[in-house]
């Protein structure tokens, strides 16, 4: 399971979807996952969002400007509690 370069997420249900995608890929496969612990996923997932300018400049794309990013913040810091 993979967002290849070209794919979009355009809906806070597409986003959502993605997201049961990915858990689901981690409890099939998850040994194989590089960053198979909560700290490595969330010290990879730091690491890329510091880097993320360049991987959209590798694939010839530009970095949304108006992205959401505080909405993502608050969905990564509601996990820690939500139900």
């Amino acid at each position: 399971m993979a967002l290849a370069p070209d794919d979009e997420i355009h809906s806070h249900d597409e986003l959502a979807t993605f997201v049961r995608q990915l858990q689901q890929d981690f409890l099939q496969q998850g040994d194989t996952w590089e960053n198979n612990t909560l700290a490595d996923f969330l010290t990879a997932l730091a690491a890329w969002v510091d880097d993320s300018p360049g991987w959209y400049r590798n694939f010839g794309k530009e970095l949304p400007p108006e992205g959401n990013w505080t909405f993502l913040a608050r969905a990564l810091q509601a996990a820690k509690v939500y139900e």
